[in-house]
């Protein structure tokens, strides 16, 4: 049986002030900790993201709130310290591009294979294929640029392959918007599944626009600009598919239990105790929080949160490696595209995808450029140099 979360009230929020030398503590390792420690890592910092982005809007809309939001965003921005605070200082920010990469392959999989509502459940297969590829782009990229093997990074969990090509991702806007779930019929696990992978997807295109410009390298730039566009379609998708008749109070609600699902995720799994003991006690913060808002939900609205969130959280979101189910729909979807809502064949796209797509690639592809004759091989320049000479002698 899971969590039952009416019964769990978590830590009092007036007590979750903590000192700058509790907020910024030791990061984790880039070698030697495992990679799904790394995965979780991010996912969660592009979660409480979101709770402060959603958190602001809401409070800009809603005063007889506002008291409530502020006290409970500004935990959450010290929680968000010290999650973003964990990444590695010597992780060049392409080795962060890699794990970006990582995360959205590997939790879009697991929420692709979980998702009960099947047109869903397509959706985040759509979206993974076309991330798997800017993972290749970006692998390609740290080749050419560091003279690194990408898969020191992602320890073996995720294969280095082409996907979707990303020179074809691009679509008309209205082309990446898809039909939302029914609030009143839609499984909770629906619900959270679609918050978890667009606050991931918003989070990774915040970084790619902010980190893109501070290459010198006039191709990383490029490349840098085409994927960050995909990531906005990403966006415009994954945000498309809340129900927007959910009112201020619904999604706050949503927020809260969609952040404590997460955490409680992270517990289960993670295998380095110091961060463990981190998600144990941010899962404590957030039930604290999610019982404030339940409580000003049932003022305000005069409703039972639970017809709005489940009571009990379902099974933890499972971090593990996904290398054969993605190839599976590597294999059976890599043609598809959008017309509207529908998913079709690229044959049957409409033309305003085409010329948008055509106006883009007018000058060429940046992702098409960067991998030209790169193959993945295991091992950094050295090695594949000392590998030639080795043949030359011979």
């Amino acid at each position: 049986m899971g969590m039952k979360l009416e019964e769990n009230r978590g830590y009092p929020l007036d007590k979750q002030l903590r000192s700058w030398k509790d907020i910024v503590v030791e990061p984790i390792s880039k070698l030697d900790d495992d990679a799904m420690t790394r995965v979780r890592q991010i996912l969660m910092n592009g979660i409480e993201i979101e709770a402060l982005r959603f958190s602001h809007a809401c409070f800009r809309m809603n005063p007889e709130i506002q008291k409530e939001l502020a006290i409970i965003r500004r935990v959450e921005q010290h929680q968000a310290t010290t999650i973003n605070w964990l990444t590695p200082p010597d992780q060049s920010p392409l080795e962060t591009t890699i794990a970006y990469e990582q995360v959205a392959i590997e939790v879009t999989a697991a929420v692709a294979q979980r998702e009960p509502d099947p047109y869903l459940a397509q959706v985040y297969r759509f979206g993974l294929l076309e991330d798997f590829d800017h993972l290749y782009r970006y692998s390609a990229l740290m080749d050419r640029l560091e003279g690194k093997d990408a898969n020191s990074i992602l320890q073996s969990y995720t294969d280095i392959l082409p996907g979707r090509p990303t020179m074809v991702e691009h679509r008309h806007p209205v082309d990446d918007i898809r039909t939302p779930y029914e609030k009143s019929s839609a499984h909770p696990l629906t619900k959270l599944h679609a918050l978890t992978i667009m606050a991931g997807e918003f989070q990774t295109h915040d970084y790619y626009m902010n980190v893109g410009p501070l290459f010198s390298d006039p191709l990383a730039r490029q490349l840098y600009a085409e994927i960050a566009s995909i990531e906005e379609q990403h966006v415009t998708q994954y945000e498309s598919i809340a129900d927007p008749t959910e009112n201020w109070l619904e999604k706050w609600l949503l927020h809260e239990a969609n952040e404590v699902y997460n955490y409680y995720s992270c517990v289960e799994q993670e295998t380095n105790p110091r961060i463990k003991a981190i998600w144990e006690r941010f899962l404590d913060y957030e039930l604290g929080h999610l019982n404030v808002a339940m409580d000003v939900f049932k003022k305000i609205e005069r409703r039972d949160p639970m017809s709005v969130i489940p009571s009990v959280l379902p099974d933890a979101l499972p971090y593990q490696s996904n290398r054969n189910f993605v190839k599976g729909v590597l294999s059976a979807e890599i043609n598809l595209s959008a017309n509207g809502v529908t998913f079709v064949d690229r044959s049957q796209e409409q033309q305003r995808s085409i010329q948008y797509r055509a106006q883009l690639n007018a000058s060429g592809s940046p992702s098409e450029a960067v991998a030209s004759n790169y193959r993945w091989t295991p091992g950094t320049e050295l090695t594949r140099s000392t590998y030639a000479m080795e043949g030359a002698v011979s």
